[in-house]
């Protein structure tokens, strides 16, 4: 059994606690959490699993790195603290831990990272012998593997295109929904994820991913940006009022230009209403989905719904995030210490979870 810690009990971390306890190849060794109202509460209360796991919450990140624990999976947000996470996350590799983590955006593709991220993560390996795997579901699986398994599936491929199109009512983070994103504030405010470059310093990576396996040579890599208003003021269950004449829906693109032309693209298509842009691409419920088409012979579409916690999409999304990067620990535990992307780490069955039930 390899013993594995959770760093963070957020969105993320809840399903993560659930995905390490369901693995058989794993065990909890240790929850960390920065919430002072968290310290010493089971893990199986903050994962949401309706039973006791014997483990209490700690924030004594000393103590549970110098029991050298095999694994972690960070779960704590790095999208305002993108250097404090670096910071958390270098310090679990020169412990030793294989980390596994969706919070460090540019890492996705990590061949090409900046050095300033690049460096201390490879300069932590060399001292501890840990690893680094960074993914998720968009950026993540919904633009590398999945795209590339179902292109292998066509004659002629002319555009590979990735979908997100989701209600981002039911998204339980209302500082990013709000303010990162924009959504309720005027039409002239610059929200930094909408910001010109960060979609490519998001996303772009995902890009160049998918390029690579594919074997192309990018041209450049373009964005599109649209926003749209709301008409009339909505009420959310999880965030409130959002009022009428204040951003109400967003849908951009970033762009693999191949002989001139777009060919990979990522697409976002986020509302807070279903009211907001009818005009736009919607899920099939409403409520949200991950798509990929491949726009060739023949043409193909793949939609992908997962819900979590109570039918939540938002819940699901982060639930097969975690999936994919908590199945991929024993695989980087075998594998010698480095820097590793979603090229290298495979995406293998369920193995031993098939109809399990731990007890």
């Amino acid at each position: 059994m390899i013993p594995t810690v959770v760093w963070g009990t957020g969105n993320v971390g809840r399903a993560a606690v659930r995905a390490v306890e369901a693995h058989p190849e794993l065990t909890l060794a240790a929850v960390l959490v920065h919430d002072p109202a968290k310290v010493g509460r089971d893990a199986g209360e903050l994962g949401g699993l309706g039973r006791t796991l014997g483990v209490a919450a700690t924030d004594d990140i000393a103590a549970v790195l110098a029991a050298r624990p095999r694994a972690v999976v960070y779960a704590a947000s790095g999208d305002i603290r993108p250097d404090d996470a670096l910071a958390d996350i270098g310090r679990a590799i020169r412990a030793g831990a294989v980390v596994v983590t969706p919070s460090l955006y540019p890492l996705y593709d990590q061949r090409n990272a900046p050095p300033e991220l690049r460096d201390p993560v490879l300069a932590a390996v060399a001292e501890g012998g840990g690893s680094l795997f960074v993914s998720g579901v968009d950026p993540g699986w919904g633009n590398d593997v999945l795209p590339l398994l179902v292109s292998g599936l066509g004659t002629e491929v002319d555009v590979i295109r990735c979908q997100e199109i989701f209600d981002y009512s039911t998204y339980e983070q209302e500082d990013s929904v709000r303010h990162l994103i924009g959504m309720g504030h005027p039409m002239d405010y610059q929200p930094l994820m909408l910001a010109e470059s960060v979609p490519t310093m998001v996303w772009g990576g995902q890009i160049r991913l998918m390029a690579r396996a594919l074997g192309v040579e990018l041209d450049e890599i373009r964005e599109t940006m649209d926003r749209r208003a709301l008409d009339t003021t909505v009420i959310t269950r999880t965030m409130g009022e959002f009022a009428a004449g204040t951003q109400g829906a967003v849908r951009f693109e970033v762009q693999g230009i191949v002989g001139g032309e777009p060919r990979i693209v990522i697409e976002h298509i986020t509302r807070i209403h279903a009211s907001c842009a009818p005009d736009w691409p919607s899920p099939p419920d409403g409520v949200g989905a991950h798509r990929v088409v491949i726009e060739g012979r023949p043409r193909i579409e793949v939609t992908v719904e997962a819900s979590d916690e109570g039918e939540n999409r938002s819940a699901g999304g982060n639930a097969t995030a975690v999936g994919r990067l908590v199945s991929a620990i024993d695989w980087l535990v075998d594998a010698k210490p480095g820097l590793y992307d979603a090229l290298d780490v495979p995406l293998r069955p369920a193995v031993g979870r098939l109809g399990r039930r731990p007890a």
